[in-house]
């Protein structure tokens, strides 16, 4: 009988005495962090976390700038700013990758709908998004999703809501930043972004082959779920 047609139980003191067995430095982790801070165009932070751990960034941390003014410019909701600083440093990038460009419109329209300005939303979505939905079929279903907020007295609590939400902001933000690394040459994704998408590949491999053990529920607090 191979691995995959065997059931295998992993109890949860097994499980977390072989975690434990692990030796992880504190300086390997202290990197992590610093390439994390980096990667993602947390500066401040960054310089901070130098001076209490003591970890050097593998770059100049004064290259950050203006990655940081683009992405406070789009958690502001100042979108058109934001579109003006990134054809400042890369003026190729956003006619290059259109579905980033797309989606930095995009955002300018939740923005305008956020303040209730309805003529100028609909105005901006005719002139400039309505030829990106005849280029795709996915294009056009999340510019309807964004359209259908005019349909709500209260968009915020509409089904369609989470448009409104701080973290579409964070996520056109995070995309575009790493667009700007891609074209810089630097790593798009911190190392810690990749060590969560191996640890729930690693989970779901494991359901698959109908493994039980002390599954990790929450990767924020590193809860592991009780075993039944």
């Amino acid at each position: 009988m191979n691995f995959a047609d065997k059931q295998e139980d992993i109890s949860k003191d097994d499980w977390l005495d072989r975690l434990h067995s692990l030796h992880i430095t504190r300086a390997d982790m202290n990197r992590l962090i610093m390439n994390y801070l980096v990667t993602e165009g947390f500066k401040e932070a960054a310089e901070k976390f130098r001076t209490e751990s003591g970890v050097e960034p593998l770059v100049d941390l004064d290259t950050l700038d203006e990655r940081i003014k683009i992405r406070e410019a789009i958690q502001q909701g100042n979108i058109q700013e934001a579109i003006s600083l990134v054809n400042d440093i890369h003026p190729e990038l956003l006619d290059n990758n259109r579905y980033l460009f797309f989606h930095l419109q995009q955002q300018h329209l939740i923005e305008l709908i956020r303040h209730q300005q309805v003529e100028q939303a609909l105005e901006f979505a005719q002139s400039h998004l309505a030829e990106h939905g005849e280029e795709s079929q996915d294009i056009l279903l999340e510019l309807e999703r964004v359209m259908a907020l005019l349909a709500f007295e209260n968009p915020e609590t509409s089904p369609f809501g989470e448009l409104l939400h701080p973290s579409q902001r964070q996520k056109v933000a995070s995309e575009l930043n790493a667009a700007i690394l891609e074209i810089e040459n630097r790593e798009q994704t911190p190392k810690l972004a990749r060590l969560l998408k191996l640890l729930m590949w690693s989970q779901e491999e494991l359901d698959a082959k109908k493994v039980r053990y002390p599954k990790m529920t929450d990767l924020a607090k590193g809860t592991l779920e009780e075993q039944k």
